[in-house]
């Protein structure tokens, strides 16, 4: 959930919570003060409405009321029918003032007056609309409420009035304690929703915001390796996801900064050994021709063809390191075009050969295939590759089974060339390692047998600037075999097979 809808509904929750926890809030107020309410009733609520039921109540004892009056005005000023109907109006929480012509004499108890109606304020006789219109008394703690008046002529001709009030107390303390109920239940409600509303809200906005934070800081201080873990799918989480991938990116530079760096730091070492030899090498005949040690032409002879040799070590091993170099920066250029592996490898081996023989290596083609197989290659760069892997097949090898054989056939539209050597093996310590630069399996470093290093590095960048991939197997005493695999042209393919 996106934190703009989140922040929506939680605004139309701040409205319709507390609108709906008020609502019953005051059903269940209305309900407790009803009850309450009910106790000051003496009659039964079981059925029907308890208003109507208090209205028809009241109803009915008018009527009795007007019946006696009717029949025996001067009866209301009997104890016996004041105490009876006394009794009908309690029921209702109402009670009975009788007055004869300006006197009061009855007053009902309930009405808890103390002075026999003296300071009441009743209306006067013959008012009308009293009901719709009720008076106060005024007196007492309470409040009372007129709601008829009866007005009727003693039997001596005197103006008599009979009142039927209310009493009020009930309902004010009714009405007190529900208002300020429901006041302070709706500023609860209010407060506590938009509360707790707004922690959860902003909790989760906080929560991810303090773990990027700390994700922050832990950067600054220069650890990586923690990783942040989103737990929310809003923007937020699109945010820790993304922060996320930008400290795997920073680990992954950082962590190959050092390696370039360590990388640097061995090339300088690796330069520096291999150069030093060759280096120690010609001071040495030059400061043996320099002492005179070279005492005869031969002798003399000897020490300077050395130091040539020795210089042309240095600058085939330069050559072959700004190579290098300049492969692993991808600054050379490439001349591809589509060529028959099978004649390009055939003229390859002639020219080869000549040389092997001379060095007293023995080197065959024991497989070729009869259909062309066309690759796009570099011819310059990919004859160098041979080279270089035919050369340290013959390095490697003791002279009296100086024995290369190359094959190449096709496998599942790839042109797979393999040069494999009876030489001394390699280890499988050492063979995951034998494309490195400067690697040597033999940790002597001996550069009279041990070349440059950088051979087998340098086939590997050419073979992989052609799309391919080179390999090696090797078993100790046995031999070593490289594989080079390149894509067939798409012309071909239709008609190659294994």
């Amino acid at each position: 959930m996106s934190i703009r809808l989140r922040l929506v509904l939680s605004y139309i929750a701040m409205l319709l919570v507390p609108l709906v926890l008020f609502g019953l809030a005051l059903i269940l107020f209305g309900i407790a003060a009803f009850g309450s309410l009910k106790s000051a009733f003496d009659v039964d609520f079981s059925h029907g409405n308890p208003v109507k039921r208090v209205i028809e109540q009241e109803a009915e004892d008018v009527a009795y009321l007007k019946t006696k009056i009717d029949g025996n005005p001067d009866a209301l000023l009997q104890p016996d029918l004041l105490k009876e109907l006394e009794d009908r109006f309690h029921k209702i929480n109402m009670g009975l003032i009788v007055r004869k012509d300006q006197t009061v004499t009855y007053v009902s108890p309930y009405l808890k007056t103390s002075d026999s109606g003296q300071g009441l304020r009743l209306p006067r006789y013959g008012t009308t609309e009293v009901s719709s219109k009720p008076g106060h008394l005024g007196w007492g703690e309470g409040s009372l409420w007129i709601t008829r008046q009866q007005d009727f002529l003693f039997s001596d001709q005197s103006q008599g009035s009979v009142f039927i009030y209310l009493n009020g107390s009930s309902f004010q303390k009714y009405l007190h304690a529900f208002s300020r109920s429901v006041v302070w239940t709706f500023l609860i409600i209010l407060v506590g929703t938009n509360g707790v509303l707004t922690y959860f809200v902003s909790r989760s906005i906080i929560r991810p915001l303090r773990a990027l934070r700390r994700a922050a800081e832990e950067i600054k201080e220069g650890n990586l390796n923690f990783e942040i873990v989103p737990h929310a799918h809003d923007e937020l989480g699109d945010l820790s996801k993304a922060f996320e991938a930008m400290r795997r990116k920073l680990k992954e530079s950082v962590e190959l900064q050092l390696q370039y760096e360590e990388n640097r730091k061995e090339l300088l070492s690796n330069i520096s050994h291999d150069l030093k030899t060759p280096v120690t090498a010609i001071k040495g005949y030059a400061h043996g021709i320099m002492d005179g040690v070279t005492n005869s032409p031969d002798k003399l002879d000897k020490y300077i063809r050395t130091i040539y040799n020795k210089a042309v070590d240095m600058d085939r091993m330069i050559d072959e390191l700004f190579l290098f170099s300049k492969l692993d920066l991808g600054k050379v250029p490439f001349q591809f075009e589509t060529v028959d592996l099978v004649s390009y490898v055939r003229d390859c081996a002639e020219d080869v050969q000549t040389d092997m023989e001379k060095k007293g290596a023995v080197f065959r083609i024991a497989e070729l295939p009869d259909p062309p197989l066309p690759v796009t290659l570099d011819r310059d760069k990919f004859r160098r590759v041979l080279l270089n892997i035919i050369e340290n097949a013959v390095k490697y090898s003791d002279p009296d089974r100086c024995d290369v054989t190359m094959r190449l056939f096709a496998h599942e539209g790839h042109a797979v060339l393999q040069i494999a050597d009876r030489g001394q093996g390699i280890s499988a310590e050492a063979l995951p390692h034998i494309f490195n630069r400067f690697y040597r399996a033999d940790p002597s470093r001996n550069t009279a047998t041990g070349g440059s290093g950088l051979g087998l590095a340098i086939a590997k960048q050419i073979v992989e600037e052609h799309g391919g991939s080179i390999s090696a197997s090797s078993e100790i005493g046995q031999g070593t075999t490289i594989t080079i695999m390149l894509k067939q042209s798409a012309q071909t393919q239709e008609g190659s097979g294994v």
